[in-house]
C-alpha cells in the first residue's frame, strides 16, 4: 500500500514538473510577441535566460524521477509475479482441500450406511436369537413327563382321615420339564395341551378301611381309584387324559376314611405326561 502511494506521489510530481516546463516554454513565445510589439529586448533575454536555466535544472530531476518510477514499476511487476505465483499455489491447495473435503464427505456417507447396515444386522441377529430361544423353550416345554412315588424313603401308611387330604408324592423318579412340584404334590400345566395321568393306590387289607384316592383338576374331582378287601394287600388304580390350559393344576387327594401305603417297593405312584400341545 505504501508503495502504491509512493508511485502516485511520483506521478503527481511528474505531472507537476511537466506542467511547469510546458508553462515556462510559452514564456519565450510571449516574449517574441512582446518584442514584435516593442517590448525591450533586454527584459526578454533575461526572462529567456531564466527559463532556460530553470529548464536545465528540471531535466535532471525528471530523469531521476523516471528512473525511480521505472525501478518502482519493476519492483511492482516482480511483486505481482510473486503474488500470481502464490495465488496459483493457493488455488492448487484449495483444489486439493476441496477434493479432500469430498473424500471426507464420501467416507462419512459410507460410515453412515455401514452403521445403518450394522444396526439392521444386529436387529436381525437379535430376532434370530429370540426365535432360537423361543424354539428352544417350545421344544423344552413340549417335553413334559413326571413320575413319583408317595414316600421319599422307608415304609408308612397315611390315613384313615375324616376329610379329604391332598397327597404329596415326594420320591420323584422323573420330572422332565419340572412341571411337577414334589413339595406341594401339584402338577402345573406349562402349556395348553392334552395330558395323560395315571395313579396307583396300595394299602394292607383292613376290615373297616379301604384304600382310595381322587384325581383332582383345579379343585374339582375327576376320577377315583378305590379298593377294599379284608385280607392281604389291595391296590387300585385309574387314569385320565385331560385338556389343560396353561397354569391349570392337577393333583391327588386321599379319600375320606381311606388309607394309602408305600414302602421301598413304591406301591403308590402318581405319573403324567404331555401328549401334545394345542
Amino acid at each position: 500500500m505504501s508503495r502504491m502511494r509512493m508511485v502516485i506521489s511520483v506521478v503527481v510530481l511528474l505531472l507537476f514538473l511537466v506542467s511547469r516546463l510546458s508553462g515556462e516554454q510559452t514564456v519565450p513565445e510571449l516574449g517574441n510577441d512582446i518584442i514584435q510589439h516593442g517590448v525591450e529586448a533586454k527584459t526578454q533575454r533575461r526572462e529567456a535566460a531564466n527559463a532556460s536555466h530553470q529548464q536545465q535544472a528540471c531535466v535532471p530531476d525528471i530523469h531521476t524521477v523516471l528512473r525511480e518510477m521505472s525501478a518502482l514499476l519493476a519492483e511492482q511487476r516482480t511483486e505481482l509475479r510473486h503474488l500470481k505465483t502464490e495465488n496459483q499455489a493457493q488455488s492448487v491447495k484449495l483444489g486439493e482441500l476441496e477434493e479432500q473435503k469430498k473424500q471426507v464427505e464420501e467416507l462419512k456417507r459410507q460410515l453412515t450406511a455401514q452403521a445403518a447396515e450394522l444396526t439392521s444386522v444386529k436387529a436381525k441377529s437379535n430376532n434370530i436369537e429370540n426365535q432360537v430361544e423361543d424354539l428352544k423353550r417350545d421344544r423344552q416345554v413340549k417335553k413334559v413327563a413326571f413320575s413319583a412315588s408317595l414316600l421319599a424313603s422307608g415304609s408308612g401308611t397315611i390315613g384313615p382321615v375324616n376329610t379329604h387330604m391332598n397327597l404329596v408324592f415326594r420320591n420323584v423318579i422323573t420330572n422332565i420339564g419340572n412341571a411337577y412340584n414334589p413339595n406341594t404334590g401339584f402338577f402345573i400345566a406349562p402349556v395348553r395341551g392334552a395330558y395323560h395321568f395315571e395313579y396307583h393306590v396300595g394299602a394292607s387289607a383292613h376290615a373297616s378301611y379301604a384304600s382310595g384316592a381322587v384325581l383332582v383338576r383345579n379343585g374339582q374331582h375327576v376320577f377315583i381309584a378305590y379298593g377294599h378287601q379284608n385280607f392281604g394287600y389291595g391296590t387300585s388304580s385309574n387314569s385320565a387324559s385331560l385338556l389343560l390350559q396353561q397354569g391349570e393344576v392337577v393333583f391327588l387327594r386321599l379319600w375320606t376314611n381311606t388309607r394309602i401305603h408305600d414302602n421301598d417297593n413304591n406301591h403308590s405312584t402318581f405319573s403324567g405326561h404331555l401328549l401334545f400341545a394345542m
